[in-house]
């Protein structure tokens, strides 16, 4: 199994493609960077005009970590896109270049071929987010240092000691991962019923974007959807930067996510294994 990720992996990144996510991710981020270093102590002001009215305020807010706090709010809009790139490209790919058959004459079972695709697909994203993580910190300590972080979730203004934040960003990045695994699990699924890598990619971006539009909209009939809506659990990762953190909301998106993943996974297998393949 190790030997045939391994040459999963060589094929992601044999195509250009691939490196399309990184070199976006570089650009976002820098140009966050920048932007933030000319603009960003307006969003601190904002943030803490009450506060200033009763406290005096003292120490380095703007800095890598408010930044890097800020980018992770955007996850769900520019880095969907990129997992979907490679995702939906791992089965349907090979139908467009002809080599299905090729593919099922080797001497493994078909299961082993979409688990190992599909973990070099998770593999790719857990890439992407650890490239995020290190460019968001990276950057943003050599531009603007490190400080306490201040944050505001449903009005609540929470300001974190920098000796207490790292942790928090490391297990924010690490549900990063997860939430963005359904991704590329939705994009793998639907690569496995089309020969065009094109439809799985807009396939997984028009459901994500469907969804995240029904949780924004607060109406009756759509507050009984939600709970059944992934993208309802992609941002759970900022309840880490509470104090004290709810465990109870995170373990259930995690559970949730994780379930995502798996019947998304098992239905790719049962589509692949049941697939006539005739070229």
């Amino acid at each position: 199994m190790i030997t045939l990720i391994n040459i999963e992996l060589y094929k992601i990144f044999k195509k250009w493609r691939t490196y399309i996510g990184f070199i976006a991710v570089g650009i976002l981020v820098t140009v966050i960077e920048i932007a933030m270093m000319a603009e960003g102590q307006r969003s601190i002001n904002f943030l803490t005009r009450e506060l200033q009215t009763t406290f005096y305020l003292i120490g380095n807010l703007l800095n890598s970590y408010f930044v890097s706090y800020f980018i992770l709010n955007t996850l769900t809009i520019h880095i969907p896109f990129l997992i979907a790139l490679v995702a939906g490209d791992l089965l349907a790919g090979e139908a467009t270049s002809g080599t299905y058959r090729l593919l099922i004459t080797r001497p493994v079972s078909r299961s082993n071929i979409v688990t190992a695709k599909f973990i070099a697909g998770m593999i790719y994203t857990a890439l992407l987010i650890l490239w995020l993580a290190i460019l968001s910190l990276g950057l943003g300590t050599f531009f603007l240092g490190t400080g306490e972080l201040i944050v505001s979730n449903n009005g609540t203004i929470t300001i974190l000691a920098g000796n207490d934040v790292l942790w928090r960003f490391f297990l924010a990045y690490l549900f990063a991962v997860l939430s963005m695994g359904v991704v590329n699990a939705i994009a793998f699924f639907f690569s496995a019923l089309v020969e065009n890598a094109i439809g799985p990619i807009i396939s997984t971006m028009a459901i994500i974007i469907i969804f995240v539009i029904i949780s924004a909209i607060d109406v009756d009939l759509f507050r009984t959807i939600k709970p059944y809506l992934f993208t309802n659990y992609m941002n759970t990762w900022r309840y880490f930067f509470e104090s004290p953190i709810d465990k109870i909301e995170v373990l259930k998106s995690v559970v949730i996510l994780f379930s995502h993943i798996v019947i998304l996974f098992l239905a790719t297998l049962l589509i692949f294994n049941k697939k006539d393949i005739l070229s």
